[in-house]
């Protein structure tokens, strides 16, 4: 019997994550595998990228998957680890009819997952209930898919540094944290003009120096370092597969999400005016007024990676991100989410400008914000208090855009609030112009959380 019921809490809305040998085990991955295989070969397709990360869970998961897959008709075609984008690549790059990763993105290490692509397609949300209906139904095909082994390395390196032009030669320290972008960062910088310091380049499941997260200010502190020891120009880092990526100006500054993003766009608008920029609602004021500025059309869009490629494609946008370092380039490259692409691109902006990346930094507006707090709810109540919110705003006249939770316009600034795809929280975000004023932002958050009987701590808690 074929059929298989997979913990709840692991179908998730842009991929499926669990904790490896309590939510999530190989006879999970074999099932997800069938499902997927199954999907695939139903819409005429037959091949299956499929490539892992370097956590200690992978290799026993993949090959679980493999099988999965083979047993429902496909064909598999094997790149063994890599970071997440490369096998987006190889998705392309082999047109294949679908592709799987097995990451646990920036989780702990205990934690692993899969991530999905159906044709050049992310699959989430329905998608991923669809295919834990499959499994629980016995609802699979029957086959036998072959198994090929492809590595796909060199030309995905020689595909990042294509686009380079011409600049000054940069000092530059880039930090794999043990990640998956360990197995190609010394043929990319390799290959690159200036001279390069790579941190915990080896890839290690167990990330023994830091979290691999360069969202959190405290996993940077190696590269700040590094950058200011050797006086280099900027530092790099990445997330645990590759698809997030954390910067760092010469002074040892980080730039987030928004402010890097900021820095792209005025790049790109130079060569397609008018073009639509897209960033999610928890980024700053300040990058929509520099795109609007530079000549772009901005658009705020719902946060989720998998949500902002659709968009992309719909649109024809050239250039897009999250605060949460996910960056998808489609201007000379295929609109997913590569944090090695995008930091190529970062070079050659500074390389090829007089300024260097802290002037860029210097020159933008400078609110002060809030970092993301996020808090418990539980998941049945989350996005209700959203929706008792957003009641009350419209009550009392409030201007505010809905696309993703509230986000709220005052004379001070704005103020967020939206229910996490994810996990049983909440999440809230305040930006102004000084500090007073980002007091009275976040009064004004407690206030209307209050009044839906929820209390926002002082301290935000740390979310994966």
């Amino acid at each position: 019997m074929s059929a298989h019921r997979f913990d709840p809490t692991i179908l998730r809305e842009y991929d499926i994550r669990g904790i490896v040998g309590k939510t999530l085990h190989a006879a999970d991955a074999r099932a997800i595998g069938r499902a997927f295989g199954t999907l695939v070969v139903r819409g005429g397709g037959r091949k299956v990228v499929l490539g892992y990360d370097g956590r200690l869970s992978s290799p026993e998961l993949q090959e679980a998957c493999v099988a999965g897959l083979r047993a429902a008709g496909a064909d598999v075609v094997r790149i063994g680890l890599c970071a997440t984008p490369m096998l987006y690549f190889a998705v392309y790059e082999l047109a294949a009819d679908g592709g799987i990763m097995i990451t646990g993105s920036h989780n702990p290490p205990d934690y692993n997952g899969f991530k999905m692509m159906i044709g050049k397609k992310p699959f989430y949300g329905a998608d991923i209930q669809t295919l834990g209906r499959m499994s629980q139904n016995g609802d699979v095909a029957t086959g036998e898919g072959n198994l090929v082994e492809q590595s796909i390395k060199q030309a995905y390196v020689a595909r990042v540094v294509r686009d380079i032009r011409q600049g000054r030669k940069l000092k530059v320290v880039w930090d794999t944290g043990h990640g998956a972008v360990g197995i190609s960062i010394r043929d990319v910088v390799g290959r690159l003009p200036g001279e390069h310091t790579i941190l915990y380049e080896r890839v290690d499941g167990t990330f023994p120096a830091h979290h691999p997260d360069p969202t959190v200010e405290h996993n940077l502190d190696d590269l700040k370092q590094e950058v200011l020891k050797r006086g280099a120009d900027l530092g790099i880092a990445f997330d645990g597969d590759g698809d997030r990526i954390g910067a760092v100006d010469g002074k040892g500054r980080v730039l987030w999400g928004d402010q890097l993003l900021a820095i792209w766009a005025r790049d790109v608008l130079k060569e397609r005016p008018g073009a639509t920029i897209i960033a999610d609602v928890k980024a700053s004021q300040v990058l929509f007024d520099e795109i609007a500025a530079a000549g772009g059309k901005p658009l705020m869009w719902k946060t989720g990676h998998s949500l902002i490629k659709v968009k992309m494609a719909e649109l024809g946008s050239p250039l897009a991100g999250e605060m949460s370092g996910h960056v998808f380039f489609a201007d000379r490259w295929y609109g997913f989410d590569d944090a090695l692409y995008a930091g190529v691109r970062l070079l050659d902006v500074v390389a090829t400008s007089p300024k260097s990346l802290a002037q860029m930094r210097d020159e933008l507006p400078q609110p002060v914000n809030t970092p993301e707090l996020r808090f418990d709810c539980p998941e049945e109540r989350k996005f209700k208090v959203v929706d008792e919110v957003k009641a009350r705003l419209q009550a009392s006249g409030a201007t505010f855009s809905d696309i993703d939770g509230v986000r709220v316009s005052t004379s001070d600034g704005w103020w967020l609030l939206r229910a996490s795809n994810t996990q049983a929280v909440l999440v809230a975000r305040c930006e102004a112009r000084d500090a007073a004023g980002l007091d009275r932002l976040k009064a004004a958050v407690r206030t209307a959380l209050a009044a839906s009987g929820v209390e926002m701590p002082d301290k935000p808690s740390a979310g994966h």
